[in-house]
């Protein structure tokens, strides 16, 4: 029971300090891929000793001690490290600390998680890549966690963090933050990260379940650690916003058997007030930051926030909904945010003016297979008593989506038109 119960510690413990002992190990070798090794290596070290010798006291420096040290050896024996042995095995003994110091941000760590988002999140991979590499070197996620998460074969993702690791090294990206010039457009990858991995597990893709609230946790955490590592920007803290108001849902978006639940049929006594909190302070914080126009995730962020501020659906303001949208339509044109404009027209003005934004958007080819288009077009004509068409629509989503979840609500939806 004993050795189970430090089992236990050392994944928790890993989740928490794998970040940062990787961040510190990658500004030390230069090397994003032999510094989860060296990682790796400590926490070998920790299932080995720990159980006889005890948790230490304080296991974040235990972790990075003994992966320095591991360092060291390494670069003594490896070939391939020779040239640089002097150089960076002089820096290692130096900077090996005593077991008790603690390892704070006043130790640089800070900067380097903040150089690790940078790197995970290069523009240089593919969105797949730094999602994946992002969750196993920020998110302390294995392998299998991070395929589970995404419903994609293991072998898939262990391919996508080689091919990221060696990509980088190839492009030789440096480990540090961008300078001023290019953090503007660096961050919107970072955070466009973030807000993919949290959204996987708010509105799962594919598979049987609706939610995954765990990777949505995962997305959270990071967003929290970004706003402390870079306090000044307002995206961060908008983006911070909109998930913590989103997940204040999490509890009230599914029935006793795992079935979804609509915004307008959620009872809102299930919403988190405490997440609810978090994400307005999130918000004014980002909204006390803007120099000019609002950012995309602010402006999500305040749409989320009318939702969150209404106690039942019908005191919703819509009108104010819709005004967000149109400026978020300006400033970031998308399918999804059009769909979700149309919903707001509708809701505000009624259905025919959502639905002739629908008709518009389905001129272009490349919404026209989207499960979310025929759906929202489905609900319009129901309001509208159209409801042989909304059925065909219905039953056209289903068909499209690939979420098991979702296609059952969408076949009771078509099931529950009648003809008119």
């Amino acid at each position: 029971m004993v050795a189970t119960d430090t089992h236990r510690a050392i994944e928790t413990v890993w989740r928490i300090e794998s970040p940062r002992l990787i961040a510190g190990l990658t500004r030390l070798v230069h090397d994003i891929g032999v510094a989860e090794e060296l990682a790796q290596d400590a926490l070998v070290a920790a299932l080995e000793q720990w159980p006889a010798d005890g948790v230490p006291d304080n296991p974040g420096a235990w972790l990075m001690t003994t992966a320095r040290r591991r360092g060291i050896d390494r670069i003594r024996r490896d070939e391939t490290f020779r040239r640089k042995a002097g150089e960076i095995g002089r820096s290692l003994e130096q900077t090996v600390p005593d077991i008790a110091v603690q390892v704070t941000e006043d130790d640089g760590i800070g900067d380097d998680l903040l150089r690790l988002v940078f790197v995970a999140c290069h523009p240089v991979l593919s969105t797949e890549a730094r999602a994946a590499l992002t969750l196993r070197l920020l998110g302390g996620l294995t392998t299998g966690e991070i395929a589970r998460a995404f419903l994609v074969p293991e072998p898939t993702v262990a391919q996508r963090i080689v091919r990221a690791k060696k990509a980088l090294a190839t492009a030789r990206v440096p480990f540090e933050v961008p300078r001023r010039d290019e953090l503007a457009g660096r961050l919107s990858s970072v955070l466009e990260v973030v807000y993919l991995i949290f959204n996987e597990g708010y509105a799962a893709t594919a598979g049987d379940d609706w939610m995954r609230p765990a990777l949505c946790g995962d997305a959270l955490r990071l967003g929290r650690v970004l706003a402390r590592l870079v306090p000044r920007e307002p995206e961060v803290h908008g983006l911070v916003a909109l998930m913590e108001i989103q997940a204040s849902r999490t509890a009230a978006r599914t029935g006793p058997g795992g079935e979804p639940i609509l915004l307008a049929d959620q009872n809102r006594a299930r919403w988190d007030r405490l997440l609810i909190g978090r994400g307005l302070t999130a918000l004014d914080r980002a909204e006390a930051l803007i120099d000019g126009p609002p950012g995309p995730y602010v402006l999500q962020a305040a749409i989320a926030a009318c939702h969150a501020r209404a106690r039942h659906f019908e005191d919703t303001d819509w009108v104010r909904i819709t005004a967000l949208y149109e400026v978020l339509a300006a400033t970031t044109p998308s399918p999804v945010v059009e769909i979700n404009r149309a919903v707001a027209l509708t809701m505000a003005y009624g259905p025919d003016a959502g639905l002739a934004l629908l008709d518009q958007l389905a001129a272009f080819p490349a919404v026209r297979g989207y499960h979310l288009l025929a759906s929202v077009r489905g609900d319009f004509l129901v309001r509208l008593g159209r409801h042989a068409e909304a059925r065909t629509e219905f039953e056209r989503a289903a068909a499209l989506t690939r979420n098991e979840r979702e296609r059952t609500l969408l076949l009771d939806r078509a099931a529950a038109c009648v003809s008119g």
